[in-house]
């Protein structure tokens, strides 16, 4: 009973915020082709065998696998899940076409499609993303506002980087790395992810601004919802007084404004972490795969519904917190799709340039050799995080003393 419970606050969480994440994202490539006369023969979330199907009267057949690590918009004419065309078959298909259904009805092929539609349908998945990101960012600042705690210290630690910059208690941050901030978390989340990177801040002293620069230090900190993390710290504790927070309401044009910047904040942060792990600057380690996506779910789920008076309550905060956690994870995979590499959506995008510039299509042979190359990349990635996943569960420690 125990690991049923156990299974049930891993997987159902997991499922719903991935399957969200997911079926927005699908659905803005199935969205942009339908808008673009575009004749698709399924869509599916998740992948495998069909749990469950059905076909809607436009012979559309919607499906949901027993998978749930992904999902696919699959158009007429595609080979595959991934819209990955042979170029050797693309004339053939344009005689058979033809032949079967008449010269005009190539334009409702994605692969005859123009250039600019075959762009926009592949770009509105990521697209679809970065929008769902900001509507429940929105929807949560418009439902509840936020208490906002402005950046006061109220300690310094000693031999921190923080002190040897030369902060002091009482200091108001209120400019962090050159932009404008009001809360803690902003400046919190910048100094995650700049260790050993020297950070301009300018701070209210008495009045008076005074700039400092500061490099935040690395140091491995446990968390309730990621475990145990290696992150970017300054050695500031700022005052949290229950007089510190301010209660912030919002009008719906400032919570979309603010849904907006949330989202734009979480993307660059991603972009510059990225960038830094690449130019190995921060280790790989916190990378996470499905395992370590399922950990934090349930554990976010967790925190929402602790101390809950009622199940009502418990639903609603735990639900609350999932919907962030999806809003967050949109962001990344929104990203993540666009980054050039074939395969995922931004390779698509890379091609379509080099159509554009080249005004004809890569050839054939160096197609087929950069998705291979793009799938063993994202793959290997994939593997590589779970791993780290299996790490930091510990299920190698699990195995060993069972064996021991």
């Amino acid at each position: 009973m125990q690991f049923l419970q156990n299974a049930l606050l891993y997987v159902l969480p997991f499922v719903v915020v991935l399957g969200i994440v997911v079926t927005v994202h699908e659905l803005g490539h199935f969205l942009a082709a339908k808008w673009l006369g575009t004749k698709i023969d399924r869509f599916s979330i998740g992948f495998g065998r069909a749990l469950a199907s059905w076909r809607d009267r436009q012979g559309v057949e919607w499906r949901i696998g027993w998978l749930p690590l992904g999902g696919y918009v699959r158009f007429a004419g595609d080979e595959n899940a991934a819209s990955i065309p042979d170029a050797d078959d693309l004339s053939q298909m344009r005689r058979e076409i033809s032949r079967r259904e008449g010269e005009g009805a190539l334009e409702r092929y994605f692969h005859f499609k123009p250039l600019w539609q075959r762009a926009i349908i592949v770009a509105a998945g990521p697209f679809a993303n970065f929008l769902l990101a900001v509507t429940i960012f929105a929807a949560l600042l418009m439902s509840f506002g936020e208490l906002v705690l402005p950046f006061r210290v109220a300690q310094v630690n000693p031999g921190s980087a923080a002190e040897a910059a030369g902060f002091r208690p009482g200091d108001l941050v209120v400019e962090a790395n050159g932009r404008e901030v009001r809360r803690f978390e902003e400046v919190q989340q910048l100094v995650r992810v700049r260790a050993e990177v020297p950070t301009r801040f300018v701070v209210d002293r008495g009045g008076q601004r005074v700039e400092l620069v500061a490099t935040p230090r690395w140091e491995t900190q446990k968390d309730i919802v990621a475990g145990e993390q290696r992150v970017g710290v300054l050695g500031l504790v700022p005052a949290q007084r229950p007089t510190d927070f301010i209660r912030v309401r919002y009008g719906p044009i400032e919570a979309v404004a603010g849904g907006v910047a949330r989202t734009w904040n979480v993307l660059e942060t991603s972009v510059y972490y990225l960038g830094r792990m690449v130019t190995g600057q921060v280790g790989t380690d916190q990378l996470r795969g499905p395992l370590g996506i399922a950990s934090v779910t349930k554990n976010v789920a967790a925190i929402g519904a602790e101390g809950a008076p009622s199940v009502g309550h418990m639903v609603m905060g735990a639900g609350i917190n999932l919907l962030q956690l999806a809003a967050l994870i949109s962001v990344s995979i929104g990203f993540m799709n666009l980054l050039p590499v074939p395969v995922l959506d931004g390779g698509h995008l890379l091609f379509y340039a080099y159509e554009a510039i080249a005004r004809r299509p890569l050839g054939a042979k160096v197609q087929a050799a950069g998705y291979r190359v793009g799938l063993a990349l994202v793959l290997g990635l994939m593997l590589f995080a779970t791993w780290n996943d299996l790490q930091r569960l510990r299920v190698f420690n699990l195995f060993g003393g069972l064996f021991s």
